[in-house]
């Protein structure tokens, strides 16, 4: 259990990167007719992005409980990526991509130390 934290955060920084490769680079046709689909079946542009961030943690949670044999991990991975996503983007509106990376792990990793300690 010593680097556990460690490694759930390496392959959560990766699941993100993996997803957005996959849906804006292998899917953008279908991601975009879905995007439209989502549009038309909320009453707002904000329940499309809720929509977004959770159907990228349900994401997270497959590949996180794949990789390590544990639903546990994955929900747990999933629920503070998700939190992270939503809190900065509604209170940090100016952040580039490295203060995102470096967000996410920091507080992922302060998380599952928490959770599974040093």
């Amino acid at each position: 259990m010593g680097l556990l934290w460690l490694y759930i955060a390496i392959i959560l920084a990766l699941s993100d990167v993996l997803h957005g490769k996959l849906m804006w680079n292998v899917f953008n046709d279908f991601y975009v007719l879905f995007a439209g689909f989502v549009n038309e079946m909320v009453s707002s542009p904000v329940h499309g992005w809720v929509v977004h961030e959770v159907l990228e943690a349900i994401f997270n949670v497959v590949v996180l409980s794949i990789i390590f044999l544990s639903l546990e991990i994955g929900i747990l991975g999933g629920l503070v990526h998700l939190c992270i996503d939503v809190t900065h983007t509604l209170f940090m509106k100016n952040k580039n991509p490295i203060v995102h990376r470096a967000l996410h792990f920091v507080i992922e990793s302060i998380f599952f130390i928490l959770i599974y300690g040093l």
